[in-house]
């Protein structure tokens, strides 16, 4: 069978249940920082906090994102760390304006600090997605226990400052990799009192993967099926992307040996989305809520005639 059919679930988040399976989930990527690798700056500005996240999301909204995911910390390399207060400033107006002004928006928060979760869950916010898969904070499992929240547990290796000396990983290792760490942070979230039905995983595309170490990742992502539970994937401007392009003969001309910039790459995001929706993927997080949400129109439209 060239392409895996999709499971079912029904994910249980703070207040309402989100059907998943029948078709993909779009989650909108708001960045309320300065320094974010892809956005940094665009949606964030002290002096005008928090109107241009709140005009972002509404757009996202428009284009059809069924969730917002809002980060007030960059997790690129290099970036400077935010104690959880400097991250709250950032997130909180930016969750207060959207649901004044939109008070059904799903929200999520991105963020490793159990403390700016708490706070972010008790301002509206349906889920917590921590990219580090509970393992930067201790006490993230049992808050989002308490906060009956929904829970997104990503793979990372290492952590940012980490990545550029990691050893390489064989390509045969990856996925096992990824199952291995992720089986450990699931037992550790269901230990900690975290419902399965709250939970999304994350394979963490990028987090300690270096360039071409992800397509492993993408070409057996319907290896994850065996947790049963819902997997989100996160491939927006990506730079193993950018370095693909970077490298294809036929672009060398166009992008004259110079990587792509952020919007070139676009119709790379879309081609790796739908190969994850086509691997099993239930929700796609991305700075491009339309493209995204045409292309997997026709990716669940190929699964549903399988």
């Amino acid at each position: 069978m060239p392409f895996v059919p999709r499971t079912h679930h029904d994910w249980h988040l703070r207040t309402r249940n989100l059907a998943l399976g029948k078709q993909t989930v779009v989650i909108g990527i708001l960045n309320v920082t300065p320094d974010s690798f892809s956005d940094g700056g665009l949606f964030y500005s002290p002096r005008h906090a928090p109107e241009r996240a709140l005009e972002q999301a509404l757009k996202m909204l428009d284009e059809g994102a069924t969730i917002l995911d809002i980060g007030g910390e960059s997790t690129r390399p290099n970036a400077n760390p935010l104690t959880p207060n400097e991250e709250q400033s950032r997130i909180l107006p930016a969750i207060e304006a959207i649901l004044k002004a939109q008070p059904e928006t799903i929200l999520s928060v991105d963020t490793f600090h159990a403390t700016t979760a708490r706070r972010a869950i008790e301002a509206g916010a349906e889920i917590v997605n921590d990219v580090s898969g509970h393992l930067w904070d201790e006490d993230m499992s049992a808050t989002c226990a308490q906060l009956h929240c929904g829970a997104i547990l990503m793979h990372t290796r290492g952590r940012p400052q980490d990545w550029p000396t990691l050893p390489p990983l064989a390509p045969a290792k990856v996925v096992s990799l990824v199952v291995t760490d992720l089986s450990e942070r699931l037992e550790a979230a269901t230990a900690a009192g975290i419902p399965r039905d709250k939970i999304v995983i994350d394979p963490g595309f990028g987090f300690g993967k270096r360039l071409d170490e992800n397509y492993p990742l993408l070409a057996h992502l319907s290896e994850l099926q065996q947790f049963n539970l819902p997997i989100l994937v996160g491939i927006s401007r990506k730079g193993f992307l950018a370095y693909t392009l970077a490298q294809s003969p036929s672009l060398s001309i166009l992008l004259d040996g110079a990587s792509p910039s952020m919007e070139d790459r676009l119709h790379a995001t879309t081609a790796a989305n739908v190969a994850a929706i086509l691997g099993g993927a239930h929700i796609l997080r991305t700075h491009d809520v339309r493209p995204a949400v045409e292309a997997a129109a026709i990716a669940d439209q190929i699964l549903g005639a399988l």
